[in-house]
């Protein structure tokens, strides 16, 4: 008989009274993976950029690119929403990982649409492709022809590119590891991080060490969809945690929004099974 109280039973009675639906897709990178309607489709919001971010390393490590061009802020790429470059001039100039990092860090979306013409739309996709993600897809720049359909893409897809990352086989180690450090300062991790105990996430707490818990991700809000996802790092190892919701009632932004709450009360569960069982979700 199934156990009731298995690690993915106990998430789907903590998601039970949420009024949409929540997509999840953990990996303990131990052979241990949970799924909870990983392969429904979502809207991507901003988690499209985490995969515009491959398709740059991909770029660059084929030579087609190099994180050194200088980019220019011009009005045909001005966009509301997310971000700084849109309260600066036109003509700002920045190089294509200084782009990449606002566009990663504060969620740019300026850097964004700048970054989409530099590499093609259709090269990312293409390269999202490569990547075996079969279910995600860049349809249009930020704000081109509305804010719908900018991006589809399913939980199970966005936890395999972390999976690589965290692997570090996402473009090459490398640049897995350039990656993994512009994720590690991303600022809107909110929904993974809202319940974890203060302690870990202080690095006063660690001396002169590098914090033993980080969280390297990238997050994405849009009417229709509140979804984060990235790696946990832990002492005993890393874990992926990808988290989509959509049809919700409350089409709010706020904090205290139900696919933030329910979906941090997910987050909790995976970090203390894996801090319990010493690097897995299961023995």
């Amino acid at each position: 008989m199934e156990d009731m109280f298995s690690l993915e039973n106990r998430i789907r009675c903590e998601i039970l009274s949420f009024s949409g639906i929540m997509g999840i897709y953990a990996d303990d990178l131990k052979g241990n993976v949970i799924r909870i309607y990983p392969e429904e489709e979502y809207e991507t919001a901003s988690t499209i950029k985490s995969y515009i971010l491959a398709d740059l390393y991909s770029q660059v490590r084929e030579g087609k690119k190099s994180l050194e061009e200088i980019l220019v802020l011009d009005q045909g790429n001005y966009i509301n929403g997310s971000g700084i470059l849109r309260d600066m001039g036109m003509g700002v100039q920045l190089t294509a990982k200084n782009m990449a990092v606002l566009m990663i860090v504060i969620s740019d979306n300026v850097a964004t649409n700048i970054l989409i013409d530099y590499l093609g739309l259709d090269h990312i996709n293409e390269t999202i492709q490569k990547l075996g993600l079969t279910n995600t897809r860049l349809h249009r720049k930020l704000g081109s022809g509305g804010w719908d359909k900018l991006g589809t893409t399913t939980p199970e897809d966005y936890g395999k590119l972390f999976s690589m990352l965290a692997r570090r086989e996402l473009v090459s180690p490398e640049a897995s590891d350039e990656m993994l450090g512009i994720f590690k300062k991303q600022r809107y991790n909110s929904t993974l991080s809202y319940f974890f105990p203060p302690f870990y996430l202080d690095e006063d707490n660690y001396g002169e060490m590098d914090p033993q818990v980080y969280i390297a991700s990238k997050s994405g809000s849009m009417n229709k969809c509140r979804n984060d996802g990235g790696i946990v790092g832990t002492p005993y190892g890393q874990y992926v945690i990808t988290i989509f919701t959509k049809e919700f009632k409350d089409k709010q932004y706020h904090k205290e929004h139900e696919s933030h709450i329910y979906g941090a009360r997910v987050s909790r569960l995976l970090f203390d099974q894996y801090m319990a069982l010493e690097g897995r979700f299961k023995l």
